[in-house]
């Protein structure tokens, strides 16, 4: 028998001063059987952070060729391709190639992932956006994490502000830079 998926319920108001957003996001998130707590809390962060008109969760898990996270624009054109741990070398070069805009939310330590990606050829690499959340940030909401989480995000100069259940967490998302390939 197959496991089904977890419902998780959101309720995340949003004040990202570094891009003007400030929304209440109500998210109905299935978490995968295979999905840990770290990518379900990783992609949920990574929503908010991106939060624009047309973005959406993708099937995800369940379909192994869409990212995380798209945003589509009101033709149904790609407009971004969010990925959300630690996509291979050809799939960044196929996301890259699909979109004008590709972001990653890596779940390992940067240097790692990087690493594994020194000297693969991907399209446009260098625009390619890698972000790094604070573990410490991550680890700290998912011990928190109940299938019903209110959340408030506080986004300034990159650094967030979580407060679930009274309690404040913070920590930084860190930008990457993606070397291209020699050519």
């Amino acid at each position: 028998m197959a496991l089904s998926s977890t419902i998780y319920n959101f309720d995340i108001q949003v004040s990202d001063v570094d891009r003007n957003v400030y929304e209440t996001l109500p998210l109905r998130v299935a978490r995968h059987p295979s999905e840990t707590e770290e990518y379900l809390v990783t992609r949920v962060l990574a929503y908010c952070l991106e939060y624009t008109e047309g973005i959406a969760f993708s099937k995800g898990l369940a379909q192994a060729d869409e990212p995380a996270l798209v945003v589509r624009d009101l033709t149904g054109e790609l407009q971004a391709w969010i990925e959300v741990g630690a996509p291979d070398a050809d799939r960044l070069h196929k996301a890259s190639k699909a979109s004008p805009r590709v972001a990653v939310y890596i779940l390992k330590e940067p240097r790692i992932f990087l690493g594994q990606l020194a000297g693969a050829r991907i399209h446009q690499a260098e625009s390619i956006e890698i972000y790094a959340i604070d573990r410490a940030l991550v680890e700290g909401l998912v011990t928190r994490l109940d299938r019903r989480t209110s959340l408030e995000l506080a986004v300034t100069d990159r650094h967030i502000y979580a407060t679930i259940n009274g309690e404040t967490l913070d920590g930084r998302v860190e930008p990457h830079v993606l070397a291209p390939a020699d050519r």
